[in-house]
């Protein structure tokens, strides 16, 4: 699996360790910065990565910043992407189960390391189940479309 990973300066030790996990697992990563613990703005690497999944240049995007909040907000400002800040594997699998979400995010500050971990393969290992999540998915498309995004 393709997947797109970024953080901010407050993320990027987490990042650094998930990305590691990542491509032990099989995956084909790619790391859209920050690239060191200089500050910087967490928008500008939640973009890069949303708009990697909006093109299918990615299949699934990992954000992390201090708490996932902020890249949240700015990754869902991206037409297509439905990014869900988890800081337990139970909301990553339900995220992907019933919100059909393709961007996780996470808070370096927020959770531990082992817990970052097994969000992440939560969220990879289940899928969207539609049935009756379907209609309320496309109830999200069409509050994009309204917005004209």
């Amino acid at each position: 699996m393709r997947i797109a990973i970024g953080s901010d300066h407050a993320g990027f030790a987490l990042k650094g360790l998930l990305t590691d996990h990542l491509r032990e697992a099989g995956h084909d990563v790619i790391d859209h910065g920050a690239t060191n613990q200089d500050p910087v703005d967490y928008p500008d690497y939640a973009a890069r990565v949303a708009r990697a999944v909006a093109e299918a240049r990615a299949e699934f995007g990992v954000l992390i910043c201090g708490t996932g909040v902020g890249m949240s907000i700015a990754a869902n400002k991206v037409r297509g992407i439905r990014a869900a800040a988890v800081s337990e594997p139970t909301s990553a699998r339900l995220a992907r189960e019933h919100n059909d979400a393709n961007v996780l995010c996470l808070g370096e500050r927020i959770v531990g390391t082992e817990q970052a971990r097994a969000c992440v393969d939560a969220f990879l290992r289940f899928s969207f189940q539609g049935e009756r999540h379907g209609p309320r998915v496309a109830k999200i498309r069409a509050l994009e479309e309204a917005a004209g995004r």
